[in-house]
């Protein structure tokens, strides 16, 4: 399988996590929510280290690069979490999904020719985020203001976009498992510290546990599929592929949450993520 259907796979995953993030946040700790999900991705993959056997060491620099890569994909689970406690998702996922914007900017920074077609998708993507965020403000709905939301969901596009980009690199250099588990494993320590800091609650709950569980199997997948096509041709494709997964969130939230959309919103979606497909060709 390729970079773009390792991407396409993780957008699966990820549109299923981030639709659950949403039901169990409104009953759940979120913080104690976060850790479980995180071990069990870390133990699923865990299991699938043993049994491909998949441990071997890693070098001192790709060592680094994984490390980093856990500061960002906390920086970003934390963002995510907020953003979708407070929803709603047709909101939220728009801008998490727009990270490709940052491959773009990135290449453009550092020499790297960006065509014109590039930045008119780009702009569609920005154009229509705004579109659906300009109309998410509505007093009807029991939902927190935008301006923290966007905040928040901004914050989680940042930290993924850095996340992948600085864990593919650690892929290159060493083997994609050793080096995702690394990344799971600086996550759940720093996030453990912020929570003995702030005396937070680890349970989240009986009720929920099983819920979190499939969640972090989720995740565990659809981060093993983007960071492993570290070393592929075109391996930035993964993460622009997965970004799709904000349109499944969206279209799941209007069809099983019942989120209302209005014409000019489902039109915003629409453009948003064809400059997304598009980045992804």
């Amino acid at each position: 399988m390729g970079a773009l259907g390792l991407g396409l796979v993780a957008a699966v995953c990820w549109g299923l996590h981030d639709l659950l993030v949403r039901r169990v946040s409104q009953s759940t700790p979120l913080m104690a929510s976060l850790l479980a999900v995180l071990i069990a991705g870390t133990i699923f993959q865990v299991s699938v280290m043993v049994v491909t056997d998949g441990f071997v060491a890693i070098p001192p620099v790709a060592m680094r690069y994984a490390i980093l890569s856990g500061v960002f994909f906390l920086i970003a689970s934390l963002g995510l979490y907020y953003a979708f406690e407070r929803g709603p998702v047709r909101l939220v996922a728009p801008v998490i999904a727009s990270f490709p914007v940052l491959s773009v900017g990135w290449a453009a920074m550092n020499g790297t020719p960006v065509a014109w077609a590039e930045w008119l998708a780009v702009l569609a993507i920005i154009i229509g985020v705004a579109v659906v965020a300009s109309w998410s403000d509505n007093s009807s709905e029991d939902v927190p203001p935008m301006g923290r939301t966007l905040v928040y969901a901004v914050i989680a596009a940042v930290g993924f976009g850095c996340t992948f980009a600085v864990g593919q690199l650690a892929a290159e250099l060493s083997d994609h498992l050793p080096a995702t588990l690394v990344t799971r494993l600086v996550a759940i320590g720093l996030l453990v510290v912020l929570m003995f800091a702030r005396r937070m609650r680890f349970w989240p709950g009986k009720a929920a546990i099983w819920v979190l569980i499939g969640m972090g199997c989720l995740d565990g997948i659809a981060l093993m599929s983007v960071l492993s096509a570290g070393g592929m041709a075109n391996a930035q494709y993964a993460a622009v592929a997965s970004s799709t997964f904000g349109l499944l969130t969206v279209v799941m939230a209007w069809a099983i949450l019942r989120e209302r959309m209005a014409l000019l919103q489902w039109l915003g979606c629409a453009l948003a993520f064809c400059g997304i497909g598009y980045l992804a060709l």
